[in-house]
């Protein structure tokens, strides 16, 4: 079994390659997608604050080590980044956040991974990369799969106002966001 909670010492941080830079007020496409639970969450037409995290890959601790994972600048800490934001959930809470994470990962790894970690907000999947597309976030290739680079969003009445990116250390990226909301959304 391997440790997925601790990030190795020496991982590469990542550089922002400008990426993101087109996301800072935008409207949230209307997308739905499917949650862990089943139902359908369209991103687009919340109303409020909303936090989205998007996330590579949440590892499974019964599957084989990936190679060369950790040297990819920013693939490593999927598990640390959500089980910050299950840690930080009732200080997102109080703030009047929702909180979703979004990856293109398989939706039975996602419903697996928020059981195993007790995440309390749903995983939803963007599988078809729809979401991704529309708002033309930045993505890697790993072996035969693509992903979404890490990044976080702060949506406020549907639209971006804030984008954490590239994130790094993943563990310390919901304290990052409840400071930033905490200060006013400055």
């Amino acid at each position: 079994m391997k440790d997925l909670s601790t990030l190795p010492d020496n991982l590469p941080i990542p550089q922002d390659d400008g990426a993101c830079a087109h996301l800072l007020g935008s409207p949230v496409p209307s997308v739905p997608l499917i949650a862990t639970s089943g139902r359908t969450v369209n991103l687009g037409a919340l109303s409020g604050t909303v936090v989205v995290y998007f996330y590579p890959m949440i590892g499974r601790p019964d599957s084989l080590p990936l190679v060369g994972w950790n040297e990819i600048p920013g693939a490593r800490g999927c598990t640390p980044q959500s089980v910050g934001f299950r840690d930080h959930h009732a200080a997102l809470n109080s703030l009047s956040a929702k909180v979703f994470g979004v990856s293109a990962q398989p939706l039975e790894d996602q419903k697996e991974a928020k059981v195993r970690l007790g995440l309390p907000f749903e995983l939803l999947n963007d599988s078809d990369f729809r979401l991704t597309e529309a708002m033309r976030l930045p993505m890697f290739e790993y072996e035969t799969s693509r992903l979404i680079k890490r990044l976080t969003v702060v949506v406020i009445e549907g639209v971006i106002r804030k984008v954490f990116y590239p994130v790094f250390p993943p563990n310390r990226n919901a304290e990052d966001v409840v400071v930033w909301l905490r200060g006013g959304g400055a």
